[in-house]
C-alpha cells in the first residue's frame, strides 16, 4: 500500500498527497506537481459500502522520516526496492507504476 487519501479542500493534488505521506509514513519531503501515473482501486468505506477510486501517485524525495506520526502503528513501514513494492500490491495497474519507476538519486 501506498499513502493515499481523499483530496483536501484548499490544496493541490500534490499538496494532499504530501500531507497524506506525513500522516500514514511520518515522511516528508519534496513532492513533485506532476503525477507519475494513476491507478484505481476499491476503496471500502466506513460503513462498509465500496467506491471505487482512482489514485493519482506523485513522487516524493524523501528528506525527513520521523517515528512519530498520526497514524503510526495502523501499518507496518518498510523501505523497499520498487520491484519489491510491486510484488507486495495487490492492484495490477499500481504494480506496472511501481515496476516502471525509477528513483531519482
Amino acid at each position: 500500500m501506498i499513502p493515499k487519501g481523499w483530496p483536501i479542500k484548499r490544496k493541490k493534488p500534490h499538496e494532499a498527497a504530501e500531507i497524506e505521506a506525513w500522516e500514514e509514513a511520518g515522511v516528508k519531503g519534496h513532492v513533485r506537481e506532476e503525477p507519475i501515473g494513476r491507478y484505481t482501486y476499491l476503496k471500502m468505506m466506513d460503513d462498509g459500502d465500496v467506491a471505487p477510486t482512482i489514485v493519482d501517485v506523485f513522487r516524493v524525495k524523501v528528506t525527513k522520516q520521523t517515528e512519530n506520526f498520526k497514524e503510526k502503528g495502523q501499518r507496518i513501514l518498510a523501505w523497499v526496492s520498487p520491484e519489491e513494492a510491486a510484488r507486495r500490491v495487490r492492484e495490477i495497474e499500481l504494480k506496472s507504476l511501481l515496476v516502471d519507476f525509477r528513483p531519482e538519486n
